[in-house]
């Protein structure tokens, strides 16, 4: 496959419709130890924290440290499930199962699968990321109707970090190259992007660095929704994720093409 052809536009269509619907009903199989497997590390980490690291600390930007946290683990949890699903589960898929292989005999493209991947995770990290939003709203850590707002920015967090992962799946040669992603970029994101605590108290360095991070941007995004208000940047943090998901896939695309379409 050429140079040009690897780099080419993706070409759209819904048939990738049918391809998501595939991982679904699969999915469907397995759907409540998901839900809890992809809930259990999320509440952990906002309850235990929250509720015993809270107890010493004052209250945050006026709110408890609870509240404060359960925003961060909202899109933390969204960020992990999209990485884990786009990764563990498109790479066995891809290369362990031959599943893209089977589904490309049918006239369905290497493009259609890949936006059906994208969509998929995000979809997963979605679900996720309400599911650790519902339990916040029970024990009263969202204050206004603006909350509803955090849906579309879950999907969008969600699109942004399964493009990222769907790189890293289309470079892997086995699951433990996955380790270094989550070792070397999504754990140090998760502390220098203000989930477990402001993003001010670090040093201006990092601070600057943490701008650039996705992360960053959909913590910017949902606190203030959840603590009912309007962010004062929404339309930068929104373009940020957007410009992530949508320069990440389509690199993903040109790597998979060049990975499968020899």
């Amino acid at each position: 496959m050429t140079s040009a052809k690897i780099w080419s536009p993706p070409s759209l269509s819904l048939r990738f419709i049918h391809v998501w619907r595939r991982n679904m009903l699969v999915w469907r199989k397995l759907a409540l130890p998901s839900v809890l497997g992809n809930l259990a590390d999320p509440m952990i980490y906002m309850l235990g924290f929250g509720y015993g690291l809270g107890r010493m600390l004052p209250d945050v930007f006026g709110t408890s440290y609870i509240a404060f946290l359960a925003a961060g683990t909202v899109c933390s949890s969204t960020m992990m499930a999209a990485s884990f699903e786009a990764m563990y589960s498109g790479f066995s898929r891809m290369h362990v199962q031959k599943t893209w292989d089977a589904i490309m005999n049918a006239p369905v493209t290497l493009d259609d699968i890949m936006v059906a991947e994208l969509v998929w995770a995000a979809s997963k990290s979605f679900m996720a990321g309400s599911a650790v939003l519902l339990v916040a709203a029970a024990l009263g850590f969202t204050h206004s109707l603006l909350a509803l707002w955090v849906l579309p920015v879950m999907f969008t967090t969600g699109l942004a970090f399964a493009s990222l992962g769907l790189i890293m799946t289309a470079l892997s040669v086995s699951y433990d190259f996955f380790m270094y992603y989550f070792t070397l970029f999504i754990t140090p994101m998760m502390m220098v992007c203000g989930v477990f605590f402001p993003a001010d108290q670090l040093p201006p360095a990092l601070q600057q660095a943490a701008v650039f991070l996705p992360l960053t941007h959909a913590v910017a995004l949902v606190r203030p929704l959840m603590n009912g208000a309007v962010p004062a940047t929404w339309l930068i943090n929104a373009a940020v994720l957007a410009v992530y998901a949508a320069a990440g896939f389509y690199i993903a695309l040109a790597l998979t093409r060049r990975r499968l379409l020899k």
